[in-house]
């Protein structure tokens, strides 16, 4: 039976894989298929301490990846599909393999939402995409629509204007929820377009893109709006269903934690770190933040 398992691949599953390796758990972080988490759909990290010029989200990741395996963090490219409570532990299932650990810290993120409308499915990949720094390329000259209204929706629209000579925001409020500076970035763009109070009922195209039906909420009209790409960037969900009511959820689905210390979780010996715990700031240095306190916490539980 192992110390110490990590589940999950972003900026809190690396730090708690650094901070636990150094406490000479000699952990076994499972990033997943995919990995490190939702910073590898971004470019410029321009808010991560440390980085004066800014950094592109792939390459922070693999710092971090190479940082907790320099100090002895064991990688596996598995999906962890199940964890049992077994007697002084836990049995961890992937696909393949059986693992017995002591102690877990859930780090597994959260994924983007979807609109589920008509079309969306089957165009994802054909001008619908959740990612604008991964498909931006593709749109140089092009109309786009970015569907939201927080943060990511901002940087969304605007990392767009790079690219298509006109961003549509479709907003199904009369404003946005992003922070301030945000906001007047994307107001005062001259590429970008705001139509506010409306939700997008229709995605339409054969093989791609061709436009999207919204409805306009104040006065229940539909219209058609022509374009090529359009970027979800309606919030996201916590990666929390492998856990299947392990662990206590907040009413928002969020791992519940605070029980005996910050990342403690409802189970002892489990502890959640990241995005898959955190509904309010979900930023990278947050997420790191809190994988500290999780391997600190983790180290402290296992050695009463």
């Amino acid at each position: 039976m192992e110390d110490l398992a990590i589940i999950g691949s972003g900026p809190a599953g690396y730090t708690a894989g650094i901070y636990a390796a150094r406490a000479n758990l000699k952990p076994i972080l499972f990033e997943g298929l995919e990995s490190g988490g939702q910073l590898m759909l971004t470019t410029d990290v321009e808010n991560f301490p440390g980085f004066v010029e800014g950094i592109m989200g792939p390459e922070l990741m693999q710092t971090f990846k190479a940082q907790a395996e320099r100090f002895g963090t064991e990688i596996k490219t598995e999906t962890i599909n199940t964890i049992e409570i077994i007697e002084n532990g836990f049995k961890l299932k992937s696909s393949n393999n059986e693992y017995l650990f002591k102690s877990v810290i859930i780090a597994s993120g959260a994924s983007a939402r979807w609109l589920g409308v008509e079309g969306e499915k089957e165009l994802q990949g054909y001008g619908v995409s959740a990612c604008a720094t991964c498909d931006g390329f593709f749109f140089k000259e092009k109309t786009v629509a970015v569907i939201g209204g927080g943060d990511s929706a901002m940087e969304e629209a605007l990392f767009l204007t790079k690219f298509a000579s006109k961003v549509i925001v479709i907003h199904r409020r009369d404003q946005f929820r992003a922070s301030q500076i945000m906001q007047d970035r994307v107001l005062n763009h001259e590429k970008i377009e705001v139509i506010w109070n409306s939700t997008v009922e229709r995605i339409n195209g054969d093989g791609k893109v061709t436009s999207v039906e919204i409805n306009d909420l104040k006065n229940n009209i539909r219209n058609t709006i022509e374009l090529d790409g359009v970027f979800v960037a309606i919030g996201h969900d916590p990666n929390v269903k492998f856990l299947d009511g392990l662990v206590e959820l907040d009413e928002k689905g969020y791992i519940k934690t605070g029980f005996t210390t910050e990342t403690s979780t409802s189970v002892p010996g489990v502890f959640a770190a990241g995005d898959v715990a955190d509904s309010i700031y979900r930023q990278a240095i947050t997420a790191a933040g809190s994988g500290c306190q999780a391997a600190i916490d983790a180290e402290r539980w296992l050695d009463h």
